[in-house]
């Protein structure tokens, strides 16, 4: 099983990006895919989650309106964009898999190694 992120990087606030999390080794569609970030010196803490169809998604209230999670399970992969980006934005993104769904980074079965976002100017 891996779960792989991309699409982190430097940039200004107010800036864009859009992290993937490339999956494999399991049936994506029998999962819900959550994205969590971890700032330097604080707890992970939930960002979205996608169901195993895309059909319902949640989100953290500092990420509504903001970041977008979607998924396309032809391709394995799940997606997280990021709009109107802040400092407080940075962080260590993480996606992570599911058979329930949850926000609780406890009930997450598979993690990636993670994806460094810098929000900086």
């Amino acid at each position: 099983v891996q779960l792989v992120e991309s699409g982190g990087g430097l940039v200004q606030p107010g800036g864009f990006l859009r992290l993937s999390c490339a999956t494999s080794g399991f049936s994506l569609d029998e999962y819900d895919i959550g994205w969590f970030r971890q700032a330097p010196g604080k707890e992970r803490e939930f960002v979205a989650v996608i169901n195993w169809s895309g059909y319902t998604t949640l989100y953290a209230d500092s990420a509504k309106g903001r970041f977008t999670i979607s998924r396309d399970n032809h391709k394995n992969t799940v997606y997280l964009e990021m709009n109107s980006l802040q400092p407080d934005d940075t962080a260590v993104y993480y996606c992570a898999a599911s058979s329930s769904w949850s926000t609780s980074s406890r009930d997450y079965d598979y993690w990636g190694q993670g994806t460094l976002v810098t929000v900086s100017s």
